[in-house]
């Protein structure tokens, strides 16, 4: 394997510095043109869905996505059981599966995963920090039955527990792999997936090979390498070039040169929001009026027509509508009206007031931010606030931003892709989830109410009850307006003809073990 990966290294050595048009890539190799370099490839340690697409391809879960939606099915657990009360989880496991280093997986291996993340007395624990382990917060305790059979005690009922078993921070890593290379792990990668880690050469590329033994049948392809291209006019002069084989996110403006010509044009509608975090604890945004006149200062009609050419929706609040059941289809957008703008702006008394905003050349579901943070800066001009716009990598961004926005700006872009209508608001609107308390709360909104609403709908069982609560909690953050609510997208990617068996998901994951090229 390691001769046949140094040939592939080789390769694409040679063929990715060839600029013509008859650039060509390896033969059974998929070349992704990604939008930013990983962050790394330990699943826990990850919030990025640029990460999240490489790592779906390398681990596999408990449970997984059904193909085409986000109802939940068996993975690495072939089958569960859940009590009467709603308290213990029961997993039944795959046997005779094997991990990439060798070693064996079994329920020890999934009570190490999960033990890692939650216990801060556990000897790997230090492998963190780990963002997300929110989404099992509910865990009481993990208990290794026997090789097969591995139990969850949650503190209580837990609707979106199986949800967030599939989400890529519940991919099972080689306990193994963690315990040879501690904190490098993420640098030293290994799963269950249908494809192996080979190699990762920074702000280069990060190449996976097949798993010949994958417990799931082999893959077709031989490898695939993600490069990442962080600029989106880069990563479509690529694709028309021959460089890459398939790219994720195209430019609004160039969306149309892949439908046909030898290329196929992916869209796809999911559960995604792009807002600005405004920076409710200190500065003009601790006043809700002025929360209030951005929402309706910011021309988003125009921004999705214009800017986005259409790839996306003006967003009414938090929730996605890709989350039909939850969401509020009472509430409607923000109108674009600057009068009222300025009005609560000059009763707030805060005419002229100076905004420092922070922008990201690129990321996860960030669409075409650079654009998008100018048109912004020059709607709030139109309404007497100077706003300054620092700009900066997308990791670099996530950096200055997820540590919260106190005491170094006043707004920024975010976007979240999510997989059930408990996620986003729960980390990154709860009081409890302030920076400081290891959430995503970076403009430090809090609403009691909220809070209830949010802790009541996870524990509930009954789907209607949870779609009463989030439609409740939509209408409070809709009136306290903590974030600038702008668009929800329509994912799209663009593949060779070539290209056989893709497709997107609605979890924007790429899922790749059946695809193969010709």
């Amino acid at each position: 394997m390691n001769r046949i990966i140094g040939t592939i290294g080789f390769a694409m050595a040679i063929t990715l510095a060839v600029p013509s048009a008859q650039a060509q890539t390896p033969a059974n190799v998929l070349v992704v043109g990604q939008i930013a370099e990983p962050k790394s490839l330990d699943p826990a340690t990850v919030t990025a869905v640029n990460d999240f697409r490489i790592l779906m391809n390398v681990y596999d879960g408990l449970v997984r996505y059904k193909d085409g939606t986000l109802e939940v099915e068996p993975s690495l657990a072939k089958s569960w059981t859940i009590s009467d009360d709603g308290l213990t989880y029961t997993f039944e496991l795959q046997s005779g599966v094997k991990f990439h280093d060798g070693s064996a997986f079994n329920a020890q291996a999934v009570e190490f995963n999960f033990d890692r993340m939650l216990d801060d007395k556990h000897p790997f624990h230090n492998t963190g920090p780990f963002p997300l382990s929110f989404f099992f917060s509910a865990i009481k305790d993990i208990e290794a039955v026997d090789d097969d059979t591995v139990k969850f005690t949650l503190n209580d009922p837990y609707a979106p527990f199986l949800s967030n078993l599939a989400y890529p921070t519940g991919l099972i890593v080689s306990p193994d792999g963690v315990k040879k290379h501690g904190k490098d792990f993420g640098r030293n990668p290994s799963g269950t997936g249908p494809f192996k880690f080979a190699e990762w050469e920074s702000n280069a590329k990060v190449v996976v090979a097949r798993n010949d033994d994958y417990w799931g049948g082999a893959p077709k392809l031989e490898a695939i390498v993600f490069r990442p291209i962080t600029d989106g006019n880069t990563r479509v002069a690529e694709m028309l070039s021959g460089g890459i084989d398939l790219m994720v996110e195209i430019p609004p403006d160039s969306v149309k040169q892949f439908d046909g010509n030898g290329f196929q044009l992916h869209e796809q509608a999911g559960p995604h929001v792009w807002f600005l975090i405004l920076n409710a604890k200190e500065g003009p945004f601790a006043d809700k009026r002025v929360r209030q006149a951005v929402n309706y200062a910011i021309d988003k009609k125009t921004l999705v027509e214009n800017v986005l050419q259409g790839t996306a929706e003006v967003a009414a609040g938090p929730t996605p509508p890709a989350f039909a059941w939850a969401y509020n289809d009472a509430l409607k957008p923000y109108p674009y009206d600057p009068e009222k703008a300025k009005s609560l702006i000059a009763a707030a008394g805060k005419e002229g007031a100076e905004l420092k905003f922070y922008v990201t050349e690129g990321g996860s579901g960030m669409l075409d931010p650079v654009p998008m943070g100018a048109a912004i800066q020059a709607d709030l001009a139109k309404v007497g606030l100077k706003v300054q716009i620092e700009t900066y990598e997308w990791n670099t961004f996530l950096g200055k931003v997820n540590p919260g926005l106190e005491g170094k700006a006043d707004m920024a872009e975010m976007a979240w892709m999510t997989n059930d209508p408990d996620t986003l608001p729960y980390l990154a609107l709860r009081t409890g989830a302030w920076p400081d308390k290891k959430g995503f709360n970076s403009g430090y909104y809090s609403n009691p109410e909220v809070d209830k609403l949010l802790e009541a709908a996870r524990k509930s069982t009954d789907q209607a009850e949870r779609a009463s609560l989030y439609k409740k909690m939509q209408e409070i953050v809709y009136e306290d307006a903590p974030w600038a609510f702008i668009a929800n997208w329509k994912q799209n990617a663009a593949s060779r003809d070539n290209v056989k068996n893709f497709k997107l998901q609605p979890s924007f994951f790429l899922l790749l073990k059946d695809v193969s090229k010709g």
